[in-house]
C-alpha cells in the first residue's frame, strides 16, 4: 500500500487516507477527534507492514527506540519529490536520512548525542568489501588490554583487538586523518560490541542496541554459567559488512554519495539548530525521546568509550523529561523551531506512543503544541503492527505501554 508517487496536486494528506480507508473496508477505519475545539481525522489500519518493500540492508544499525524505514519512506513517497529536502531532528541511527537518501532526496541530521553521526555518516559513502578487508590488514590486530575493566564481556585475546582497533581508529581521527572508510569500520565495530549471538564481538549480553553495565554482565555470566568466549572482530566487521551492502544497487549508491556530499549532519539542541536556513526543510519525519523510558546515555556508554566520546558530558546535553508538562514544554520549543525551518507547504510527520501502559497519549499533547506553533493538523495516522522480540524485552508489549512506528501526528505549514 506504500505508494510509490507523491499526492496528485490540489490533495492533501487526509483525502488521501480517507480513499485508501474506503477502498480497505472494515480493516482500516476513520473517525473524527477533537482538540479543543479543533477537529482532527483519525486514521487507523495498517499502511505498511515489515514485508512491504523489506527496508534496506543498509538500514541494518541497531539503536534503542528507533523505527523501521518502512515509516519515513511512506511519508517520503506520498509527500515529496527527488531533490526535495528532508530532516530529522532526533536522528538516532539515521533511518529518515539514509532512506531519504536512498530515495534522491536531499536531507539534513540532527541529533544531540554525536554516536547519531558515527553511526549515520559513513553510510551515505559505502565502500566496498574488499576494501575494507584491505584496510583492516594494515591494523595492528593485537596490542594493549582496555583501559577500563571488559573482562565480563570479552575474551582477552578479542579485547586486545578491541583495544587495539579503537586505539587505530583515535589517533587517525586525533590527527585528523580519518576517511570514510576508516569511519565506515569504526560504525560497524561500534555495532558489533555487544549482543546475543556469535555475531557480536561479546558474550551472550542484552540485544545489540544497548550495553548493559559491568555488573549486570556479571549477573548474566553467572546465571547462564558462560565465560566469554575469543571472537575474531576482523572477521565479524567483514561479514557485517557484506550483509549492509548486500541490497544496495547502482543507484542507491549515487543517491547517497549525491546525498552525502551536501547533508548537514548536526549535533545540536532540536530547539536551536541555527545552521539550519529558515524554511528550507520540504518534509521532517521524526520520532522524539518519549519521556524517561528509553535511557540513552546508559545504554550507550560502551559504544561512547569505543568512539573516544565523554558519556557524562553527553548525558548532561540530553534532555530526558520525567513529566508530561516538561516533556511538553519541551516539544513546543522544538516545534515552533520546525515551524521556522519548514517550507510553506511542507510537513511534519511527528511519531508518538503510547506509554506508561494506555495512560498516556502523546498525540493529545502534540497535537495542540503543532497548532500553536502555527501549523495546521492535517490528521493522525495509527499503523497497527506487532512489536518485535527487541521491544517485548525491555518491556513494552503492543498497544499496552510503549512505542514503535505505530502513532504519527501529521502537521501542514500553509
Amino acid at each position: 500500500m506504500t505508494p510509490g508517487v507523491p499526492l496528485p496536486a490540489g490533495m492533501d494528506l487526509a483525502d488521501y487516507l480517507h480513499d485508501v480507508v474506503l477502498h480497505a473496508g472494515p480493516s482500516m477505519q476513520e473517525e473524527p477527534v477533537s482538540f479543543a475545539g479543533t477537529v482532527v481525522k483519525k486514521f487507523t489500519g495498517e499502511f505498511w507492514t515489515s514485508r512491504q518493500r523489506q527496508g534496506g540492508s543498509l538500514h541494518e544499525i541497531s539503536y534503542r527506540a528507533c523505527f523501521k524505514p518502512q515509516l519515513p519512506r511512506f511519508f517520503i513517497s506520498l509527500l515529496t519529490k527527488k531533490g526535495d529536502v528532508v530532516y530529522d531532528p532526533f536522528s538516532g541511527r539515521g533511518t529518515t536520512v539514509i532512506e531519504a537518501a536512498l530515495m534522491g532526496r536531499s536531507v539534513v541530521a540532527n541529533d544531540i548525542n554525536p554516536l547519531s553521526r558515527v553511526m549515520t555518516e559513513p553510510r551515505f559513502f559505502p565502500p566496498e568489501l574488499e576494501q575494507v578487508e584491505k584496510r583492516l590488514t594494515l591494523i595492528q590486530k593485537e596490542g594493549c588490554s582496555a583501559d577500563i575493566d571488559l573482562s565480563m564481556f570479552y575474551h582477552p585475546a578479542t579485547e586486545q583487538e578491541i583495544a587495539a582497533l579503537r586505539e587505530y581508529l583515535l589517533a587517525r581521527k586525533e590527527a585528523h586523518r580519518d576517511d570514510m572508510l576508516d569511519r565506515w569500520i569504526a560504525m560497524v565495530a561500534t555495532n558489533r560490541l555487544t549482543g546475543h549471538s556469535k555475531g557480536f564481538f561479546s558474550v551472550y549480553t542484552l540485544p545489540p542496541n544497548q550495553a548493559v553495565s559491568p555488573a549486570s554482565q556479571e549477573k548474566i555470566n553467572k546465571k547462564r554459567r558462560q565465560a566469554p568466549e575469543y571472537r575474531d572482530t576482523r572477521q565479524l566487521i567483514l561479514t557485517k559488512t557484506k550483509s549492509l551492502l548486500r541490497t544496495l544497487t547502482g543507484e542507491e549508491r549515487r543517491n547517497l554519495a549525491r546525498a552525502g556530499k551536501s547533508a548537514r549532519l548536526l549535533s545540536e539542541d532540536a530547539r536551536c539548530t541555527k545552521e539550519i536556513p529558515d524554511e528550507s526543510v520540504d518534509l521532517t519525519v521524526t520520532s522524539p525521546p518519549f519521556l524517561d523510558i528509553v535511557q540513552y546515555r546508559e545504554d550507550n556508554w560502551l559504544r561512547c568509550w569505543f568512539n573516544g566520546l565523554d558519556e557524562q558530558a553527553i548525558g548532561k546535553r540530553i534532555t530526558m523529561a520525567r513529566t508530561l508538562d516538561g516533556w511538553s514544554s519541551i516539544m513546543g520549543q522544538v516545534f515552533g523551531e520546525l515551524y521556522r525551518i519548514t517550507t510553506p507547504g511542507g510537513y511534519v510527520a511527528f511519531e508518538v506512543g503510547e506509554v506508561r501502559k494506555r495512560t498516556v497519549r502523546l498525540e493529545e499533547q502534540v497535537v495542540p503544541l503543532g497548532i500553536h506553533a502555527g501549523f495546521t493538523c492535517d490528521c493522525i495516522l495509527i499503523n497497527q503492527q506487532v512489536f518485535t522480540k527487541t521491544s517485548n524485552i525491555w518491556g513494552v508489549e503492543n498497544n499496552a505501554c510503549g512505542t514503535n512506528t505505530n502513532r504519527i501526528v501529521v502537521f501542514r505549514k500553509s
